[in-house]
């Protein structure tokens, strides 16, 4: 039985509050949403199974998104020699995108995630899309808070640079999750 935090609650009633954060960070790691919504599922079933392992009172969201992570990496090296569909013809066919204004700008923005390094688009991804502080990154990622500070920095840059934008050009969308991954947070750098 998993021993409730100090103000009396069962930290498993605390995972509802993170499944969409852990979405999305699936969803940029996956860059498919049926993917990111069977490693999410993965994630809280592994919890789950887990919690005795948990330590109340330390940060739930930190050890969900680690588990999500070392799942996701455990899963590509097992994948490493299956057949991939590289340009996503196949899926693309499977799903529909949706339609909003800043589609073009999500789409460009995809395109360049997918040619990162893993640890830049982790980082981006935790940093920029997701809210996390450099400290919560850090910790997800078992790397110093420097270590992140220049994988989102080299990330943005290099994201910049594929997208066209120079520096102090203004980011034009109206979708929050471009917004954040391309525009360096005043307060974390």
């Amino acid at each position: 039985m998993t021993t409730p935090v100090s103000n009396g609650t069962d930290p498993r009633d605390e995972i509802v509050t993170h499944l969409a954060a852990l979405r999305a960070f699936a969803r940029g790691l996956t860059g498919n949403a049926t993917s990111a919504d069977d490693l999410v599922q993965e994630t809280v079933l592994k919890a789950w199974g887990k919690f005795d392992q948990f330590r109340a009172g330390t940060n739930l969201r930190a050890w969900l998104f680690t588990i999500m992570r070392n799942t996701f990496l455990s899963s590509r090296r097992k994948s490493a020699r299956e057949v991939a569909d590289p340009e996503g013809s196949f899926t693309a066919q499977l799903a529909s995108k949706p339609d909003h204004d800043g589609r073009l700008a999500m789409q460009e923005l995809n395109a360049a995630m997918r040619d990162l390094p893993l640890e830049q688009r982790e980082a981006l991804l935790l940093v920029g899309a997701l809210g996390f502080s450099i400290e919560e990154a850090a910790e997800t990622c078992g790397c110093a808070p420097g270590t992140i500070k220049s994988r989102a920095n080299r990330g943005r840059a290099a994201l910049a640079k594929r997208l066209g934008l120079d520096k102090g050009d203004e980011v034009l969308s109206t979708d929050k999750t471009v917004t954040g991954v391309l525009a360096a947070a005043p307060s974390a750098f």
